[in-house]
């Protein structure tokens, strides 16, 4: 396995372009401490916990993060052990990590990797090739976990370069202006390093808000600054409207347990159980798809936004005569917090047990 020439020697970023020497030289001392990181100048992490997490950060805070990598990784501690789970206890277990999508590429990608006999490939073009692996993916595994110089663009690091160069083009236009820029100061010696400490800069001083200029390791070279205008940048163009949808869930009762459905592998939330649902459209669809003819009553809405439109759904329950052998699966409503419900269906659900609990039912 390749590894950064300077790993056994940190101070070896001298001769690095002045940007990466000074970034460097902050990391080693300022460095955040998270499980799937190797400390700067140590050997670089096992592969599988870097790939992990950087599937599990996109679109998602460290802070977020943190619980569910330390379930992940005591319940199927290699590749091989997340290759051979069931795919429901791990789309349960991602439950509230939101972008289900992720998680349905991790199984695949997990699969395909212990299929080849449990190694990940080690540069950019070969882990591309994997389910779920885009370009920020694939050099972030490169450069972290196998010591590859390569360019590691995600949002901390677009807002460090765009700042930095004072690049006026607005996102997402002034992505390959960016990522030209961020190539030019990338070393070829503990890139993996390096792109960690970009990804800190940006996370703890060079945020979007008030940045913390004033102790920036990279304040000398930084354009914005001296212009007296960071937190203008990165530029973004105006954002289109984002469409509304209306639906229903249907929360529906019999013998202490709850109906749930599994939705479909394509589409919104698929692969997760969920409670049943009518159609989402842009006019109120009522009690349409409803699972059972009932007295339904109205528990409430509750509203989630996803990442092309926001939902509003109106929360229904009611009670059945009894469980009958329809589509679905009834859950027991005392454990309706192990059904791995997303954070969509977990507020519905926190919704009508709350409405049925001042109805006295």
């Amino acid at each position: 396995m390749p590894v950064d020439s300077a790993v056994a020697n940190p101070i070896a970023y001298s001769t690095a372009p002045p940007i990466a020497a000074g970034l460097l030289a902050w990391y080693d001392r300022a460095a955040r401490r998270l499980p799937w990181r190797a400390p700067p100048g140590d050997p670089p992490a096992d592969p599988y916990r870097v790939w992990l997490s950087e599937v599990m950060l996109q679109q998602t805070t460290v802070a977020a993060v943190g619980r569910y990598f330390a379930e992940f990784t005591r319940r199927w501690p290699t590749v091989e052990a997340l290759a051979a789970a069931d795919d429901a206890e791990v789309m349960g277990a991602w439950a509230g990590l939101g972008y289900y999508a992720r998680a349905r590429n991790l199984i695949a990608c997990a699969r395909a990797v212990a299929a080849a006999g449990g190694r990940f490939p080690d540069e950019e073009a070969g882990l591309r090739a994997l389910p779920g692996i885009g370009d920020y993916t694939a050099a972030a595994i490169a450069a972290i976990a196998f010591g590859r110089r390569a360019v590691v663009v995600d949002a901390n690091v677009e807002r460090v370069v765009a700042r930095l160069f004072r690049i006026e083009t607005p996102l997402p236009a002034a992505k390959p202006a960016i990522r030209g820029a961020a190539d030019g100061i990338t070393p070829d010696m503990r890139a993996g390093d390096f792109a960690q400490a970009m990804m800190d800069l940006g996370a703890t001083i060079c945020t979007p808000k008030r940045p913390a200029c004033a102790i920036c390791p990279l304040i000398d070279h930084c354009a914005a600054f001296r212009a007296g205008d960071p937190e203008r940048f990165p530029a973004k163009a105006p954002k289109a409207a984002r469409p509304e949808r209306k639906g229903t869930a249907f929360w529906l009762e019999a013998e202490g347990a709850v109906l749930l459905v599994r939705r479909p592998d394509k589409g919104m939330l698929g692969g997760m159980r969920a409670l049943p649902t009518g159609p989402w459209t842009d006019a109120d669809p009522g009690l349409a798809g409803a699972p059972r003819s009932a007295a339904w009553r109205s528990a409430g809405k509750v509203a989630h936004v996803f990442t092309h439109f926001a939902l509003e759904l109106d929360v229904v329950t009611a009670v059945a005569p009894g469980r009958d052998a329809g589509e679905g699966e009834w859950w027991p409503v005392a454990r309706i917090g192990e059904a791995g419900l997303p954070t969509l269906f977990a507020k519905a659900a926190r919704l009508a047990q709350k409405a049925r609990g001042k109805d006295g039912e």
